[in-house]
């Protein structure tokens, strides 16, 4: 299979129509380049809340409000666009509005028309405190053509515990959305996609927010490029990174993605990171203290 990975710029639009030809054109590109699952960044949707104004897109709530009561079109559009163009999607996350709460939410499209979504689990600073996001729905394996996949929204991937449940039932693939203000920011979400590729013997597809949209609230700086990345071992690159874009430069970056490679290393690679996780929790308990003073 073949998966494509955004570095996306926000853009400002006067008319939905303008938003359908972004996404159409994102998509054909893709598409034209023999990509079988294209994966945009967390808060990829931020860019409707122009739809509402600039009064609107500048306010903490109006934002949220604007953005959400558009998601339910821009689902539409995106299975359309993946039936279209016989393609997986998973779309820009959104903060969405549900039962009083707010949460981070992304969705998947099959080209058979399936789809589904994945909240995210764990808020950062930013989120929780000034935005008033929430952890949402449990984590989901999403069984597919391509194979069973994870999703992990940016700071998620910083947390070895969910990586590992996701793999653990089942998955092979773990997309890694994201949106990163600062270049320190991207850094840790790229280092978390490694990391637990290496730990869980998979791939990890991570896509980045780039550019800057200073009328948006929330997204007015972004950093960042695509990456897919896999365990360094045999089957793979030494270094672990199958692909990676340019640092701030949009568009796509694309790689070749074996599913029987992942399951060979978990089988039988140089190491077995898969297999022995277990092992760690007999070593816990048995910590000593040392005084060398």
């Amino acid at each position: 299979m073949k998966v494509a990975t955004a570095a996306y710029p926000l853009d400002w639009f006067e008319d939905w129509s303008a938003y359908e030809d972004k996404q159409r054109a994102w998509v054909a590109e893709a598409a034209g380049a023999g990509a079988d699952l294209l994966v945009f960044p967390e808060y990829g949707a931020m860019e409707l809340a122009s739809l509402g104004g600039g009064n609107v897109a500048g306010d903490v709530t109006g934002s949220i409000r604007a953005v959400s009561e558009r998601v339910e079109a821009m689902n539409g559009l995106h299975a359309r666009l993946a039936a279209e163009f016989g393609v997986h999607i998973l779309g820009g996350s959104a903060p969405v509005e549900v039962g009083g709460r707010v949460v981070n939410r992304a969705h998947l499209f099959a080209p058979s028309g399936a789809a589904g979504h994945q909240d995210k689990q764990i808020m950062t600073r930013f989120e929780r405190d000034d935005w008033g996001v929430e952890g949402g729905g449990p984590l989901r394996v999403f069984d597919t053509a391509l194979g069973k996949l994870g999703i992990l929204i940016c700071y998620d991937s910083e947390f070895p515990l969910l990586a590992r449940t996701l793999a653990e039932a089942g998955a092979e693939i773990l997309l890694v959305p994201s949106c990163t203000e600062a270049l320190e920011g991207y850094w840790r979400v790229r280092i978390g996609a490694m990391a637990r590729a290496l730990e869980c013997q998979c791939v990890s597809v991570m896509a980045s927010l780039v550019g800057d949209q200073p009328r948006i609230y929330a997204v007015e700086e972004n950093t960042g490029m695509g990456g897919v990345f896999g365990p360094p071992d045999r089957g793979f690159p030494p270094s672990g990174v199958l692909a990676e874009g340019e640092l701030n430069r949009p568009g796509w970056t694309y790689a070749e993605i074996d599913p029987a490679a992942i399951a060979d290393v978990r089988a039988d690679g140089h190491v077995l990171n898969m297999t022995h996780w277990t092992e760690q929790a007999e070593r816990l308990p048995h910590i000593e203290t040392i005084a060398l003073a």
